[in-house]
């Protein structure tokens, strides 16, 4: 039982590395692209994390929400606005796999990850004691948190007409 928690804890060690080192590189980055894939994988790497802290529901939610649906209008944002065209201008002309192998490597590391505590039995077990349901989960944001959510929610439709209003294309003598 012992070494199952010291797996347990080594493996949740490493997610939080890989979670680190692609966060790091999407602030640090140069290529707006390439921060967006380290970005996938710092998400992913999160996901692991809260599924081996017991979450598999948070875990799911991760994926689907942050990894899925917001990163592909983070995309979409890139393509539209046409953010690419001043990094072509000012960016080095190497066209080399290397910017993009620390993504593939942080990425394969994680797939190593999931796959050792996918086929381990002993880790699935100790893991299945600590699962939080959706029902409980639910009851606790529309409860005790119920302001906190509420929050969030004004804050994300704020960020979201200040994002509507710096994007609007600036007439000349018109009334906002």
């Amino acid at each position: 039982m012992l070494t199952d928690l010291a797996t347990i804890d080594s493996l949740f060690y490493l997610a939080a590395a890989v979670a680190v080192i692609a966060s790091l590189k999407v602030v640090t980055g140069s290529n707006t692209v390439h921060a967006l894939l380290y970005l996938v994988v710092s998400l992913l790497a999160v996901a692991v994390c809260f599924y081996l802290m017991g979450a598999p529901f948070a875990a799911g939610l991760e994926v689907i929400v942050y990894a899925g649906a917001i990163l592909v209008l983070f995309v979409f944002a890139v393509l539209m606005f046409g953010l690419g065209k001043d990094e072509t201008i000012n960016a080095p002309k190497s066209k080399s796999v290397a910017n993009m192998f620390g993504a593939m490597l942080l990425a394969f590391a994680l797939l190593l990850e999931l796959t050792v505590i996918i086929n381990n039995a002993q880790i699935q077990q100790t893991l299945q004691a600590n699962v939080v349901s959706s029902k409980a989960v639910g009851i606790m944001l529309y409860g005790p948190y119920l302001l906190a959510v509420e929050i969030a929610s004004f804050l994300l439709l704020a960020g979201l007409l200040a994002g509507y209003h710096y994007a609007k294309p600036d007439v000349q003598g018109s009334q906002l």
